[in-house]
């Protein structure tokens, strides 16, 4: 099982016993191993296979950039731009199937940027003295990558730390053996949601959708979940977006760090995927449960969901906000673009009667949202629940025709899809 090569990336000028311990416990197990220094001003005790100098070009730059600036920081961000850039080439490339990536605050930075660059699916670990640390923006880790702490080994290997690398080491080569990769049989669909208790739709979409040959994945809108979503859509990995779930973008926009990020609900529309779009729970700002009351939202409704997660409810200010910021990120669509707004509600706890309905509130974002959707995106006001079957039936009705006009990729690469019962496909 030798087939299966992982990239061992960190500052082997001074982590050298560190990461050569990596790579002979991945050699161990019949795994090969592809070595990149990220270091600044030493040079490695061993030989490396991409170099410091390698390293600092592909990232636009040069070594002596790195160390005229003076400045540590500056340096390593070079660095990052060069590893990342690199790793990226060597995965394309076919020669690495895996990375880790060994650091302490400063080359867990540069870790990151590594990890964010190299695509869904490709093993990548992070042994690192913060792991699973505050000082981590949600927003720079990559959708899939592992992490594990690096303790008790940040001035040389002791048998406490060999336990952590060692780990490590078995886990990427296990997961980049492991791995297996997205089939091709059948075009994708992507879609967002929640869990059954907010947000029901996927429940009857999803067989309908791979009845027609599709096969479809929910992603769940909790930040990272939102992330992995943004990330496929913009490789244009989807043939349709069913963007139900757009919660994360309101709380993005009102600092919650339950974010997937400045780009959500921007891939789909970069790549130029066909995308049907619904602001599921767009009036909820999701925070951490159990940390302290934010002040920021006194005076708001709240619904705790469980102890990692609470739900603040937007005033009708903040719904108005939320609108506005749909509207702004559809304009950037390339592609054909359907905005679905169920105007009965868009989360089961905002039905009339519901905990946590609020009509006037509801009828001013949907008020906005028809008077900020820009000329791009087709707008359909639905006089119905988000979670009814109405809204599903709306949703294959656009996609249907999307089928029919080839604006989405046939499962057959035709137009000849079927319904459920074997009769031709006709729209709803």
């Amino acid at each position: 099982m030798s087939d299966k090569t992982i990239l061992v990336a960190g500052t082997f000028d001074t982590k050298s016993d560190e990461l050569t311990f990596i790579a002979s416990c991945i050699a161990a197990q019949g795994g090969q191993v592809l070595t990149m220094d990220v270091s600044v001003l030493g040079d490695p005790p061993v030989p490396v296979d991409v170099t410091k100098h390698e390293v600092a070009e592909a990232g636009g730059s040069t070594i002596e950039t790195a160390i005229n600036s003076g400045d540590e920081n500056v340096a390593m961000q070079i660095m990052a731009a060069g590893a990342a850039a690199k790793a990226a080439d060597l995965c394309r490339e076919g020669r690495i199937d895996g990375a880790i990536v060994l650091g302490g605050s400063m080359g867990t930075d540069l870790a990151l940027d590594l990890t964010a660059a190299l695509p869904l699916g490709v093993p990548k670990y992070i042994v690192s003295t913060v792991a699973f640390s505050p000082l981590l923006p949600p927003e720079r880790l990559a959708a899939d990558v592992q992490m594990i702490l690096w303790a008790g080994g940040l001035y040389g290997l002791n048998s406490v730390c060999r336990a952590s690398l060692a780990q490590a080491a078995g886990a990427v080569l296990g997961a980049a053996r492991a791995a297996v990769p997205p089939s091709k049989d059948r075009p994708l669909i992507g879609m967002t949601s929640l869990g059954k208790s907010a947000l029901r739709y996927m429940v009857s979409l999803k067989p309908e959708l791979e009845a027609r040959g599709f096969e479809v994945a929910v992603f769940h809108a909790t930040g990272m979940g939102g992330r992995a979503f943004e990330s496929m859509a913009s490789e244009g990995a989807f043939a349709c977006v069913f963007d139900f779930c757009t919660q994360e973008l309101g709380n993005h926009l009102f600092g919650s760090t339950v974010s997937a990020g400045p780009s959500r609900l921007t891939g789909a529309g970069r790549s130029g995927t066909p995308q049907i779009v619904a602001p599921g729970c767009y009036d909820l700002v999701d925070v951490v449960g159990w940390q302290p009351p934010d002040p920021r939202f006194e005076g708001l409704d709240s619904h705790a969901h469980n102890r990692l997660i609470t739900s603040y409810v937007l005033d009708t200010k903040g719904r108005e906000a939320v609108a506005k910021a749909h509207a702004d990120r559809l304009a950037q669509a390339k592609g054909e673009t359907v905005v679905l707004l169920p105007e009965g509600g868009c989360g089961e706890w905002d039905r009339p009667g519901g905990p946590l309905h609020d009509a006037a509130g509801l009828a001013a974002f949907c008020r906005t949202f028809a008077v900020q959707c820009p000329q791009n995106a087709d707008l359909h006001r639905l006089d119905c629940h988000i979670n009814d079957a109405g809204f599903a039936r709306a949703a294959l009705a656009v996609f249907d025709r999307w089928c029919e006009a080839g604006l989405v990729r046939s499962p057959k690469g035709t137009a000849d899809a079927v319904t459920p019962d074997g009769a031709a496909r006709r729209p709803l």
